[in-house]
């Protein structure tokens, strides 16, 4: 089993919201930074979104910020992504990662953890 796994990914239209989850399989969630990424069919993964170990300290991409927030509940050993205002360039596989005692991290090399990826598709 991976040791993050994603779910919440689906098709939405234009304007929808979506909230997609990453669950820590085995490990706690506190102490570790976490990041979401995504690739689109024919292209590179590209950062999305970071949160640190501490939960304090957030990064965006310019082209998701105000429209995406990433959170993590320790309780639930949970990350989540929440999407508004989606776009059809939103489409693409979503992954989700971390790290030990990360920071809101933008390069895909620092993370340790990955999941297998969530398909949110929002048809043009």
């Amino acid at each position: 089993q991976a040791p993050l796994v994603e779910s919440g990914g689906g098709s939405v239209q234009a304007g929808g919201s979506l909230t997609l989850s990453c669950f820590t399989s085995g490990r706690a969630l506190a102490g570790y930074g976490m990041a979401w990424f995504r690739q689109a069919a024919g292209k590179e993964r590209e950062f999305v979104a970071a949160i640190d170990w501490t939960g304090r300290k957030t990064d965006y991409v310019e082209s998701v910020r105000d429209r995406f927030t990433i959170s993590k509940d320790n309780a639930k050993n949970t990350g989540y992504l929440q999407m508004n205002s989606l776009e059809p360039e939103d489409t693409a596989v979503y992954f989700c990662a971390a790290v030990r005692f990360g920071g809101a991290w933008s390069t895909a090399g620092q993370y340790d953890y990955w999941g297998r990826g969530t398909q949110v598709t929002v048809p043009g």
